[in-house]
């Protein structure tokens, strides 16, 4: 049994890191500060023997003794990471310096978060770990792309300094259940527009594509990375390589929901990237992973979840 961390434990991926980690056999520790996070994401998990959580903000220091941390703590989807752009890049900037000054003191392994964002608008296609990417330093975006960059750097300078033991990982879209239903992102927002029976808000021209990895697939590769040997630090990308556009996204859920909806076209967000897909190779030869769940069936199971909260909450 291993004691483990985990900030943002009551987000949506947080809570199935932690469900994960329990299942495992694992004492987790669940941070946060409950601003994107809820705790009826990780009610479920209240009365585990070995499940704790702490009402705490990352820009603080923390003071546990684990063994290892999993930081996850950061808005994810536009719509509340560009809400407080300041606190945004506090939770990216301090956030990563105080769970790597906790890691130091106590000698943990930390793993960081990181997201696909680092490549901006990518002009290398599909993006390897090793392209430096093509970010808007100045954006209504740039909160949380600079954000999350400037984490990695940090996490590479302790390493570098100090000997800490990190991994890096760079998420691409991940969806699934417990996903917040009003948060902004594109799998939840078609979703929920469908199963109402709403326009499906489309931006642009809807020929801009994404990679969409199911939320069981992400988990198993964060915990893969966090067990695999201390040479392997990352960064590393994570996701799904099967790219769609966004039309044709619309078009699925449209069609797995059985939905009347009409597609609206909206103007195309500043800085929205044009073009999204991770080269795994990296992940599939150190990690001997690569994801299981093809996004029909990842779809229809986390539109079986939102039915079954929209049902929840009508009674």
């Amino acid at each position: 049994m291993k004691k483990i961390l985990v900030t943002g434990g009551a987000g949506f991926l947080g809570r199935h890191i932690c469900g994960k980690l329990l299942e495992d056999g694992h004492d987790v520790i669940c941070v946060d500060n409950f601003f994107t996070g809820t705790k009826s994401n990780i009610v479920e998990f209240m009365d585990h023997p070995y499940f704790e959580v702490m009402r705490h903000d990352v820009c603080f220091p923390l003071y546990v003794e684990v063994d290892e941390i999993y930081n996850l703590a950061c808005p994810a989807s536009p719509v509340h990471y560009q809400h407080d752009p300041v606190q945004t890049t506090k939770t990216s900037v301090h956030g990563a310096i105080n769970m790597l000054g906790l890691a130091k003191r106590i000698n943990a392994k930390i793993l960081q978060t990181s997201t696909s964002e680092v490549y901006g608008d990518p002009e290398v296609h599909p993006q390897t770990e090793d392209y430096w990417g093509n970010v808007n330093p100045i954006g209504i975006r740039s909160c949380y792309d600079e954000g999350k960059r400037c984490a990695e750097t940090l996490f590479f300078d302790y390493h570098r300094q100090h000997g800490l033991k990190i991994k890096v990982a760079r998420l691409f879209n991940t969806y699934g259940s417990h996903m917040h239903p009003n948060d902004g992102r594109v799998v939840s927002n078609f979703i929920m527009q469908a199963l109402k029976n709403e326009p499906i808000t489309i931006y642009g021209d809807g020929e801009q594509t994404r990679s969409f990895c199911y939320v069981d697939d992400m988990v198993n590769v964060l915990i893969k990375l966090m067990d695999s040997p201390d040479n392997i630090l990352g960064p590393v990308n994570v996701g799904n390589p099967g790219e769609f556009t966004i039309l044709e996204l619309a078009q699925k859920v449209i069609d797995f929901t059985g939905s009347s909806s009409k597609l609206e076209l909206k103007p195309l967000p500043h800085d929205d990237p044009t073009r999204r897909r991770p080269d795994i190779s990296y992940a599939k030869k150190h990690l001997g992973w690569e994801p299981e769940v093809k996004l029909d069936d990842g779809l229809r199971k986390t539109i079986e979840y939102f039915e079954q909260t929209l049902k929840e909450e009508a009674m």
